[in-house]
């Protein structure tokens, strides 16, 4: 990596890394890095644009992706590979915040750091179990909608708070049961025990979504709630939509009154 010392340098290094087991060790060793004071805050430098991808998946338009239903073979296996290329794809959205936004607390970095090398267990786990069934990550098409919308957010650390950890990665909370049974369905009791243990570290990493965002708003004298209700409604101008997974967003900072009006709709 150049300048090791540098935490900004040597993540932008990682997330120029195009093959994916490359990428996957040098992110752990980033937070290893960063835990054992080899990597310091220098210099902040200039951002990347996006990061670098391997040949595979090819990216297409989202209504070119395979169908993921669970009720046939072939449809799980799309699904497991949908979220392979879910948590590949929050590795890069982690890493980002660290290298996108300047002079934050010493803590919001080591947060994504952390955030980061369990993306990498959850996509290595996932990418198991795609092999168990004959398949990589990277034989299907998949979409690039994920990253499309980080970049609308590339300029304010709030906004990106808002929009990935707090709508976009809290959709997965909502999301995740309902694809558990899917598997379960079908006869997949593994697959489906992978997804509780992602649920459970998501959880995680939508509080740390949440803790900055609030802290963000308190800084700038925002009311947290009500920007986040303005922000949502300003980029996704027809609200959220169930089902929600209640129980999850509390653990992961949702307050009472933002889950009532959710539901209220």
């Amino acid at each position: 990596m150049p300048d090791p010392q540098n935490l900004f340098a040597a993540v932008r290094a990682v997330l120029s890394l195009a093959e994916a087991d490359e990428k996957l060790a040098a992110t752990r060793q980033l937070l290893r890095g960063w835990r054992a004071g080899a990597l310091e805050m220098g210099e902040f430098g200039i951002p990347l644009h996006a990061p670098a991808r391997p040949a595979r998946p090819e990216l297409v338009a989202p209504a070119k992706v395979p169908k993921r239903k669970g009720g046939s073979a072939e449809g799980r296996v799309h699904l497991i590979h949908a979220i392979a290329h879910i948590e590949f794809n929050a590795i890069h959205l982690a890493l980002d915040a660290v290298q996108r936004f300047a002079g934050l607390p010493r803590d919001f970095y080591d947060d994504w750091l952390t955030v980061a090398a369990e993306e990498v267990y959850h996509f290595e786990l996932v990418r198991a179990h795609l092999r168990h069934h004959g398949h990589d990550y990277g034989d299907f098409p998949a979409h690039n909608s994920l990253w499309e919308n980080a970049e609308k957010s590339a300029h304010d650390p709030l906004l990106r708070m808002a929009l990935v950890p707090r709508v976009l990665e809290a959709r997965g909370l909502d999301v995740n049961p309902g694809l558990q049974q899917k598997l379960l369905d079908g006869g997949d009791a593994n697959g489906a025990a992978l997804l509780t243990i992602i649920l459970r570290d998501e959880v995680g990493h939508v509080a740390a979504g949440d803790r900055w965002f609030r802290y963000l708003c308190r800084q700038r004298g925002l009311d947290a709630e009500a920007t986040f209700r303005e922000l949502v409604y300003g980029h996704f101008p027809k609200g959220l939509f169930g089902p929600f997974n209640l129980e999850a967003r509390r653990l992961a900072g949702f307050s009472d009154a933002e889950l009532a009006a959710m539901t209220a709709r």
